[in-house]
């Protein structure tokens, strides 16, 4: 398996490679990221061989978008799948800021709308920032923020807009395994075609085995697997690094150590081992991760494509930090 396989993202038609490339960092997540470094990005992503690429109006407040449609601008439109996201509309004097953005554009910001209209005012105005007719994949963003609405008025605007062909899937994006499978449960038939999960399966956090997992193959419903760094934990469990934890609890802190001390073991990069594990999943398609700058792109694709032993995987459920019923890659 390497980072640029093409494979089908389940019953949508649509084709992605195995990594993705989240595009949070390049809308300014916890750092400014200069104009020509996010271009640079993309482009190294694409020459790679990295196809799916994951964008939001909130993502620096419309800022990851415009720039993703600028650095795609010269490439084939069917040549990559190209994702982003509902639920927040980016307007002047927008309340529900977020202090995670680095120096964003002034006096606009994000309200949560999950309502019918909302839905279609903000595909509309994602299409115009990403300077494109169609949106391959569209989520519903954080649906917990607003549920009844999300599941209700949300996802009835985007099954619309997937039958008249203006985006080729439906998806969500969520932070939390049992959002999700609620999600699936309740809404209307043929419901989403797709889960972007971060954070809820990867070697620190499992959840994501205990529901939704399962559903997903039940329903023929394909996972895309982020945050499996765990917002840059494994990258940098330090105190203060930017990942989000002020203080990483000990309990935290102490599995991140024997994980990394079996990885050491082994000769095994940590990272390696967190960008491989969820594709063992049979309802994980592909793993999206974040980049800030070209060489974080090449040493993602290089990680990925790092060979793993079988029995470095034997040695992590044996330490007891994975379950005995998640699948590992062969």
């Amino acid at each position: 398996m390497r980072a640029d396989d093409l494979v089908p993202l389940g019953r949508t038609g649509l084709q992605v490679s195995r990594l993705g490339l989240g595009l949070a960092s390049l809308g300014g997540l916890f750092e400014p990221v200069p104009e020509r470094q996010a271009a640079a990005t993309i482009d190294t992503a694409w020459e790679l061989g990295v196809r799916l690429f994951d964008t939001a109006p909130v993502y620096g407040y419309g800022r990851s978008e415009t720039r993703t449609g600028a650095a795609l601008a010269s490439r084939p439109r069917d040549a990559y799948v190209l994702c982003t996201k509902v639920g927040r509309i980016i307007e002047p004097g927008g309340p529900d800021t977020q202090p995670i953005w680095a120096d964003p554009p002034a006096g606009v910001g994000p309200r949560l709308d999950y309502s019918y209209a909302g839905v279609l005012r903000s595909v509309e105005e994602s299409l115009a920032r990403l300077g494109l007719d169609r949106i391959d994949v569209l989520h519903v963003h954080d649906p917990d923020e607003d549920f009844g609405a999300a599941v209700g008025e949300a996802y009835r605007a985007l099954a619309d807009l997937r039958a008249e062909g203006v985006i080729g899937a439906v998806s969500l994006g969520v932070n939390h395994a049992p959002v999700a499978a609620r999600f699936l449960r309740e809404a209307a038939v043929p419901g989403p075609d797709c889960v972007l999960l971060a954070g809820r399966y990867n070697l620190l956090d499992q959840s994501g085995l205990d529901e939704l997992l399962p559903l997903c193959v039940e329903r023929g419903v394909v996972v895309m697997a982020a945050g499996v760094y765990q917002s840059g934990l494994l990258a940098d469990p330090r105190p203060g690094a930017p990942h989000g934890y002020a203080s990483v609890p000990a309990e935290l802190a102490a599995r991140i150590g024997a994980l990394r001390q079996v990885c050491a073991d082994f000769g095994v990069p940590p990272l390696a081992a967190a960008v491989q594990f969820p594709l063992a999943h049979p309802a994980v398609t592909n793993v999206v991760v974040g980049a800030r700058s070209p060489a974080e792109v090449a040493d993602t694709v290089s990680l990925f494509n790092q060979p793993v032993p079988g029995d470095f995987w034997a040695a992590v459920k044996t330490a007891g930090l994975l379950p005995e019923e998640a699948p590992t890659p062969a």
